[in-house]
């Protein structure tokens, strides 16, 4: 008996996946004359977990481009590494009592195995992780970059803190364009070679672009460490739930602001969506208006409140101000009525209770509701800067202190949202016109004339511009550029994390030397912060420098690694620097960039600023990291959920929780099968689910189900492990961006991979014996109608791949090898385009079958097959043929037959003949291209 024929990825995968470790296939080299293309991956947190189908759509997608480009003749880089450092791995360590640097080695492990077994072809000589000391001393070695440099606005770039040194030296700052602390001094020469070393580096903490500041954060107390923003939700923090607090500490901070300019107009030039360019445009926020002063009635405050406006020719109508819960100001007036009477004391009980209701929302929720009006007079007044009338001071939660001054003057005519709070405060708004009151008159709109004092008669731009004059003049404002984006706080209350190269002398902050990092983190007993509330690092037997000067406590975000990694993957071996000038210049941008749009308005911002910085200091030659970026859709998946009788650990079937006042839970997706619950696997998935009993509909317990983005936290992620166990990493590479395309969200349906099963069926039978593993090709000419779909297939799935559109590609596979398999094509010539067109897609069979075709060397070396237009065009051409109006049968002729030619292959049909045998044909109607008609009479 013959023995029957089968495709065995197993052994398959598992041959060419060693083939390729053992060949070093994917090695990009940095000296070669080939051209360059540089594809990245935002790289993964390696949690516990491991990855599930949703983390692999992009590194397969990525993966499909690489591949292509290799085949082009293009020097490919494709690195992979591992954001390391971070929160999760330093809270399970406290669970398990393991060093995080033990829990991440074992993760790291498990991503690389998982990745290596999806065929992808990184380069795994430039691994990184940013938890590795060979990687963080660069993190710490751009950190003090940061902190030498200032940027100054007159040259329009960053430059070395000594440049500024020499101008203080020799001319004071009065002469100085930088971007700095708002408010710093203006001093002499003179003042400055006064002061001592101390001071001198305190005051030139007001420049350096890493500096060191009072901030509020948002600090959690469980956590023991300041969270970002996109770390916070509902006022509680997204790992563990516990509450985040607003509070002022003393922080590292970037100066992201002075890029801000130059961030918005590098987005022009990006080969981006114009949706995420908005989403960063938005984020920085760019807005021009003035700074306006307003003399106040407040108990010790000497100081005006500073407001800004982006429409300050509408200060007549000011009819009160607004300042965030967080304005300094605004301690400073509960201070004051709590020595006042009984009426301030209320005020002040009433301002607490608000502010601290506030400030345990997120900015996020704060900025979301702006909607819903809430705020609390202050009991205080402010001055009005023209008309000198009083103002009464509220506060409001939708008010940022992070934005403008903190503090904003409401026009209710102007802005529905002032309208809105004065309606709901039953405020009376008026203006002075010339020294009368009344309701304001003017209206804001370009091209408007405005009613008010010296600005009458004029158009909204004109008197802007006056009115901005006028402040300048008279000492009561300037105008100003103001922008959403803030400076970004660098320092975190945590152990794993990169250690700051900074050390005090009297409590002055100084930079180590760059010659002794990396500065590794000690070893301590436990990751919690210390019984004072200093940051772990706090609990190190010896954190000092030899001379006895204590080392920073906090230590740096997750972002500070993955801000710069892309360049450390060009020379990811070199000792010396962060990346030699000569593999800079040769890699330069990053060609396609795939991830996840959450990353928009944090990595992205970060990774644009680092590189323009390194830009300006000369060490690289680009200002734009990403030349063109790809967000890939999420994979959905059903989420199965049980209901819990609130108050109880009984459970109510779907079909009957109406009856209940339940809880819903989501469940594992494992436990569940056609809705159907299994009721053991459940009790024994948690212990308080145990002694669980349930209220059950025709004996089963049936669950609810929802589709949601695929997640481990929703237990309802697929591991690509299960898959390639059952169908191989090929199946699952094609099934994944047959999808539909990357960029759009699209359900996961194990089921589905079925169909791709099949198809890799049909791909090895193309190339066998009917009956056995033998291969069964020949050197014959191929028909017309296999060049036709090969030729077919090479100009769809090479348009395909280039517009990123994976999904038609695959489809181009699926229609050729079925053209191929009627046609019974067994050309090598033609089965060898086949392998090369598949090859991006199923990496380990295109290997076999290359290799079983006669060739010693990897498909990576074969370049992509070209298609030939005129193989596309069809050689033969068929007619309908009608008698009297009805078809009867189809003739087909050479392309390009003359109307003799046609009609006489017309009436030689043996069926035509049938029908006009005995009867008379009037005419032979023949429409080009179309049909032929015979008219019988």
């Amino acid at each position: 008996m013959n023995k029957k024929k089968s495709y065995d990825f197993t052994s398959i995968e598992k041959k060419w996946q060693a083939y390729w470790q053992a060949n070093n296939t994917f090695k990009a080299y940095n000296e070669t004359k080939k051209p360059k293309y540089y594809v990245l991956d935002m790289f993964p947190y390696p949690s516990g977990q491991g990855l599930h189908t949703g983390h692999a759509l992009g590194y397969v997608a990525s993966d499909v481009v690489s591949r292509y480009q290799r085949s082009l003749g293009y020097n490919v880089l494709h690195p992979m590494g591992f954001d390391s450092f971070g929160l999760p791995a330093e809270q399970y360590a406290q669970e398990v009592g393991q060093h995080p640097k033990v829990t991440t080695a074992t993760n790291v492990a498990r991503y690389r195995e998982q990745l290596e077994s999806l065929g992808l072809s990184f380069d795994w000589e430039r691994a990184v992780s940013t938890s590795d000391a060979d990687y963080y001393r660069w993190t710490q070695w751009l950190f003090l970059l940061f902190f030498e440099t200032w940027y100054d606005l007159e040259k329009g770039r960053a430059m070395p803190i000594k440049t500024l040194i020499d101008t203080l030296t020799r001319e004071g700052n009065h002469k100085v364009q930088a971007a700095c602390t708002e408010g710093t001094p203006m001093i002499t020469a003179d003042a400055w070679k006064a002061m001592d070393e101390g001071t001198q580096q305190l005051f030139l903490l007001h420049y350096r672009l890493a500096y060191l500041d009072h901030s509020v954060v948002n600090w959690c107390p469980g956590l023991g460490t300041v969270l970002a923003n996109d770390e916070v939700k509902d006022g509680l923090s997204e790992r563990g739930g516990y509450p985040v607090e607003k509070k002022k500490m003393q922080q590292w901070s970037l100066r992201i602001t002075a890029y801000a300019d130059r961030l918005l107009q590098g987005l022009d030039k990006l080969d981006w969506t114009e949706a995420l360019k908005e989403m960063q445009r938005n984020w920085i926020g760019r807005s021009e208006g003035a700074d306006i002063d307003f003399e106040v009635e407040i108990p010790g405050v000497d100081k005006p409140i500073t407001t800004f406006t982006t429409c300050p020719e509408t200060l007549f109508g000011v009819g009160y101000l607004v300042l965030a819960p967080e304005h300094p100001y605004v301690q400073k007036m509960i201070n004051a009525h709590s020595n006042g009477d009984a009426q301030a004391k209320q005020y002040g009980d009433e301002i607490t209770q608000y502010t601290q209701a506030s400030l345990s929302l997120s900015e996020r929720q704060r900025m979301q509701e702006t909607d819903k009006v809430s705020g609390v007079f202050t009991g205080f007044y402010a001055t009005h800067p023209l008309t000198k009338k009083r103002l009464p001071i509220w506060i409001a939660q939708y008010v940022l202190g992070g934005y403008g001054t903190g503090a904003v003057m409401f026009v209710p005519a102007h802005d529905s949202r002032d309208k809105a709070f004065a309606q709901h405060f039953s405020l009376l708004i008026i203006q002075v016109i010339e020294g009368k009151e009344g309701e304001l008159e003017g209206k804001h709109a370009q091209g408007t004339m405005i009613n008010s004092s010296f600005l009458n008669g004029m158009q909204v731009k004109e008197a802007r511009q006056r009115m901005i004059e006028e402040l300048e003049k008279r000492g009561l404002g300037k105008g100003k550029v103001q922008y959403r984006l803030r400076n970004a706080v660098f320092s975190r209350q945590r152990y794993w994390g990169e250690p700051f190269p900074i050390y005090y002398k009297n409590g002055v902050p100084y930079p180590m030397d760059k010659q002794t990092l990396p500065l590794r983190l000690p070893d301590i007993d436990d990751y919690k912060p210390t019984p004072d509330g200093d940051p772990p690092l706090a609990r190190a037997k010896k954190w000092e420098t030899s001379e006895g000067h204590p080392i920073e406590y906090n230590t740096m975000p997750g972002w500070a690694g993955s801000s710069w990694y892309f360049f450390r993957y060009m020379d990811a071996q070199n000792s010396k620097e962060f990346a030699s000038s000569q593999s800079t210049n040769y890699w330069k941008a990053v060609d396609l960039y795939v991830g996840g749009t959450e990353h928009a308005t944090g990595h992205l911002l970060y990774a644009r600023f680092f590189t323009k910085v390194l830009h300006d200091l000369g060490y690289v030659t680009i200002d734009e990291p990403f030349k063109k970026l790809i967000n890939q859709g999420m994979i959905q998946a059903t989420s199965h959920f049980v209901y819990r009788i609130k108050g109880t650990n009984q459970f109510v079937s779907h079909g009957k929780k109406e009856a209940y006042d339940t809880t819903a839970l989501r469940v594992d997706h494992k436990f569940v099968e056609k809705k159907v619950l299994d009721l053991d696997a459940f009790k024994q998935w948690r212990t308080d689910f145990a002694d669980a009993t349930f209220i059950l509909e025709e004996g089963q317990y049936i669950c609810g189900q929802e589709i949601e983005k695929m997640s481990k936290s929703k237990h309802n992620a697929v591991n690509p492990d299960d898959i390639i166990a059952d169908y191989g990493a090929d199946t699952f590479r094609l099934y994944m961006m047959f999808l539909g395309p990357i960029t759009q969200s699209k359900p996961w349906n194990t089921q589905g991979i079925e169909g791709i099963a099949r198809f890799m069926q049909k791909v090895w039978k193309l190339f066998h014996s009917q009956t056995s593993d033998t291969l069964y090709v020949s050197n014959d000419a191929p028909s017309q109608e296999a060049e036709r779909a090969i030729h077919t297939a090479i100009k769809n799935v090479k348009n395909s791949i280039e517009r990123y559109a994976f999904n038609t590609a695959v489809s181009s596979l699926m229609i050729c090898v079925n053209s191929l398999l009627e046609t019974q094509c067994t050309s090598k010539r033609v089965l060898e385009d086949y392998v090369r067109l598949l090859a991006p897609f199923a990496p380990h069979l295109a290997e076999e079958l290359w290799e079983r075709l006669g060739h010693e060397t990897s498909i990576l070396e074969a370049p992509m097959p070209t298609y030939d237009p005129s193989k596309l065009v069809t050689q033969t051409a068929t007619y309908p043929v009608a008698i009297n109006g009805k078809k009867r049968a189809e003739v087909t002729v050479p392309t390009g037959s003359t109307r003799e030619t046609i009609e006489k292959e017309v009436r030689a049909n043996g069926t035509i003949q049938k029908w006009i045998e005995d009867k008379t044909i009037q005419k032979v109607i023949v429409i080009p291209h179309k049909m032929v008609n015979i008219v019988l009479k």
